[in-house]
């Protein structure tokens, strides 16, 4: 049902959106966001190994963690990011500060989820000018094509690996969303789902 009121409404939320960026003058950029937490527990994932051994898989369990913040546009394969140390209103107004510092001729129309942050943070939140946000369908996972990319980075980046502190964990996410940044045909292939890619194409 989700999807399938997405096919619905999306079209008409970017029209509108379109709408108010000709007349201020902007372009207008679609963002899904998420967050993705990543840390120093690991979970061992299956590997290849030679013919008629038996890999040894390291395993650890400590729990500190630390965010990956990313807004993709689907249809040009953008990502912006950063690494923040919590899912908290506080730090999700610094992701959105510095997304409107970064495309400041955008109006860049951000599709987010009803986290908990982003719910009670909506009313204290500072939106900028630039920043229009609407909320996906609640329980919808499978709308937001951003987690495609945390599934990327995890089994590139992360499967089988144990880190010695968080310094290590941070430098690998910076790899990870390194890679996915300077490749926007390889996530435009993510998370290009076919009802955005239609109802983007209806205002092009």
């Amino acid at each position: 049902m989700p999807v399938k009121n997405s096919k619905r409404l999306f079209p008409l939320i970017v029209q509108r959106a379109a709408l108010e960026a000709q007349i201020k003058g902007l372009s207008l950029s679609v963002r899904f966001e998420d967050e993705a937490r990543f840390g120093m527990i690991t979970s061992p994932a299956a590997c290849w190994a030679p013919a008629g051994t038996r890999p040894i898989v390291p395993n650890q369990a400590i729990r500190t963690y630390t965010y990956a913040y990313a807004a993709v546009a689907p249809h040009s394969g953008e990502v912006d990011s950063l690494i923040l140390p919590d899912m908290y209103a506080t730090t999700l107004q610094i992701f959105l500060n510095t997304l409107s510092l970064r495309r400041p001729k955008e109006l860049n129309l951000l599709i987010i989820d009803g986290a908990p942050c982003h719910r009670a943070g909506k009313d204290t939140l500072s939106i900028p000018e630039n920043i229009r946000i609407v909320f996906l369908p609640p329980y919808s996972p499978e709308c937001n094509p951003t987690e495609h990319l945390w599934d990327e980075m995890r089994e590139k980046f992360f499967h089988n690996c144990v880190f010695q502190d968080m310094d290590a964990v941070e430098q690998q996410i910076v790899k990870g969303l390194l890679w996915l940044e300077e490749r926007p045909e390889a996530v435009r292939s993510l998370t290009e789902f076919p009802w955005i890619r239609d109802g983007l194409e209806r205002i092009n």
